[in-house]
């Protein structure tokens, strides 16, 4: 059984649909991307809304009438489904506007990169890209084959065969969480690890060490206890990683360290420079 056997289960047309494989060439953008395909969808969806080239040419040549199905490579020669998407249409988007959408200004904490200095002054079209139940239980499950060669990333559905390897049980998007040891992650990470990590952590109690990586200068140490809530303790530590990831970029307001009862007042504070 292939992807086209399924699609067209499904009253599809292979031949009005194109099949992509993300796998991102920033470090960051390819550790995030399967996460971001559960925790944040409009912000993954972002990431293949504009395209270039030929790539561009071939979806706006299905708007209106085709299809996305779109897939992460995990490992070299497979893929994983990541959903099916209609195209519903595009519009053009110029620099400024691309770059005021809310999920690209995400996407750029990832990685994604700027436009060319030449491409400032030209437009790229915004795809409408709209996600359908069609097998959206396999989502992070189904794992196909991608035919070579590997350097290419999307293909015409109808002319090439992608074998289906395997169903799971598991979505292959929600890692394993690492060991404490090795559990290292950017603030940009921290928005949206994947929901079991959080669930996790809320019942960790621990030294979290805290470094600036842009400026190379120290970091800080903090302790917490063991929270007598966790859900509402991980949610105040959510809320300090928010302000700490927004003093990082300002450097206009002091860090507040999050209330520790223990204390009389209420807050322990420290100015990071």
């Amino acid at each position: 059984m292939n992807l086209n056997d399924l699609l067209r289960r499904q009253d599809l047309d292979p031949a009005q649909v194109i099949v992509m494989r993300h796998s991102p060439k920033e470090k960051e953008m390819r550790k995030v991307m399967p996460w971001l395909v559960h925790e944040k969808p409009a912000v993954f969806n972002a990431y293949q809304q504009s395209q270039s080239g030929l790539v561009e040419k071939a979806l706006n040549q299905f708007a209106g009438t085709g299809y996305l199905a779109s897939f992460i490579g995990m490992k070299s020669g497979t893929a994983v489904f990541a959903g099916l998407y209609r195209i519903r249409g595009a519009v053009p988007v110029d620099h400024k506007e691309f770059w005021s959408m809310e999920v690209n200004q995400s996407l750029r904490s990832f990685g994604l990169p700027d436009w060319d200095k030449k491409d400032h002054g030209k437009t790229c079209l915004w795809f409408d890209l709209e996600l359908q139940d069609t097998y959206a239980r396999w989502i992070g499950k189904l794992e196909v084959g991608w035919p070579p060669p590997a350097i290419k990333w999307w293909i015409h559905a109808n002319k090439k065969e992608a074998a289906v390897l395997s169903i799971s049980e598991e979505s292959r998007f929600a890692e394993r969480m690492p060991d404490w040891r090795e559990l290292v992650l950017t603030w940009a990470q921290l928005r949206v690890i994947p929901t079991s990590w959080r669930t996790a952590l809320s019942h960790w109690r621990g030294v979290y060490f805290i470094h600036d990586r842009r400026q190379r200068l120290r970091g800080f140490r903090v302790r917490i206890g063991k929270p007598a809530r966790p859900v509402a303790e991980l949610c105040r530590w959510r809320r300090w990683w928010q302000q700490a990831a927004a003093w990082a970029r300002s450097r206009e307001f002091p860090f507040q360290h999050p209330p520790d009862r223990r204390s009389r007042s209420g807050q322990r504070g420290s100015r990071c420079h």
